[in-house]
């Protein structure tokens, strides 16, 4: 018993001590998502005036695959250090445990919440050889030609987002799924399909040389990115309240201490102007927030996207 006592007493000795010196390396912030996505940006945009704060480098590690489970999953492994962090989206935390019947990891409780980071802006968008500027119009000409049309999708918010749409309005759509909204996009453009939901990092430029049309907000309420256009709600949907979120994380069961550090440091880095004026061109609303305060952000975000899929029909797998 002494052994054991000993033995308590000397890690909670190394915890505190660990607790104390954090951070004495380089910490690796985890996206689920490819280079040059929304996610990454925010990811960037962060990692300059968190790194200086801290006085070690933080370095964006892309983790790519799996609508984001494979990030996850790797993050609940690791050493709850605060080495290791993760900007998580919708896709992994509220999609992924609603989309499989066995996920890899309860997002409620296998992460340690940090901060709220922001909502992103996500646009129902289309090729400009679609005879549609409005998405009534676009409903309108798929009912015309059942089954002849097809969407492109490149992450969860895409693939709810769709099966929604497709649903309520009794849309027959070809899918045609890709890894990663680049890839997407560039098909989108390109011609090869006719529609997608796609961020607005993506959109807006596109929009803006007239490479594709945006026709409506995927969110219950307008973009101050692009006010003229109307939400879904707007558009005959009011049931919709799909909202496309980030926030930090670390593995679970880290030091109160270091999470107490790391809320402050990326609160004070949200809140300089240079990563506000930064985001916001990327239509990114920041929304910093206590750990328990996204605690209570993933829990109703779970429950919002179970409600949406099994309003669609959409059974997890």
């Amino acid at each position: 018993m002494l052994a054991r006592m000993v033995c308590a007493a000397l890690c909670a000795l190394s915890t505190m001590a660990a607790a104390q010196s954090f951070p004495a390396k380089t910490i690796h912030l985890v996206v689920p998502l490819p280079p040059g996505t929304a996610t990454d940006i925010v990811a960037r945009t962060l990692a300059g005036p968190v790194g200086q704060a801290l006085g070690q480098t933080v370095i964006v590690d892309n983790k790519a695959g799996a609508d984001g489970a494979i990030a996850g999953a790797e993050v609940v492994k690791a050493a709850p250090d605060g080495y290791t962090l993760f900007l998580a989206t919708n896709s992994p935390m509220s999609a992924v445990p609603a989309l499989r019947k066995t996920p890899p990891y309860d997002p409620t409780t296998d992460f340690t919440p940090i901060t709220d980071v922001g909502r992103f802006t996500f646009f129902v968008v289309v090729h400009p050889s679609m005879p549609a500027n409005t998405l009534a119009e676009l409903i309108t000409f798929v009912k015309a030609n059942p089954g002849k049309l097809n969407y492109a999708t490149g992450n969860t918010t895409g693939i709810v987002t769709m099966a929604y749409l497709r649903s309520e309005a009794g849309l027959q759509l070809v899918h045609v799924p890709y890894k990663g909204e680049p890839q997407a996009l560039t098909d989108l453009v390109s011609g090869r399909v006719h529609m997608m939901v796609a961020s607005a990092t993506s959109a807006i430029p596109h929009a803006k040389d007239g490479t594709l049309r945006i026709l409506a907000t995927a969110s219950p309420r307008r973009s101050p990115a692009a006010p003229d256009v109307p939400s879904l709600a707007e558009t005959g949907f009011p049931q919709f309240e799909l909202t496309s979120w980030a926030g930090l994380f670390g593995p679970p069961k880290m030091p109160k201490d270091i999470v107490d550090q790391l809320n402050r440091v990326f609160v004070s880095a949200l809140g300089t102007p240079e990563v506000r004026a930064a985001l916001e061109k990327q239509a990114f609303a920041l929304s910093a927030s206590t750990p328990q305060e996204l605690s209570q952000l993933v829990r109703t975000q779970l429950e919002n996207y179970k409600q949406v899929l099994a309003a669609a029909g959409v059974q997890p797998e």
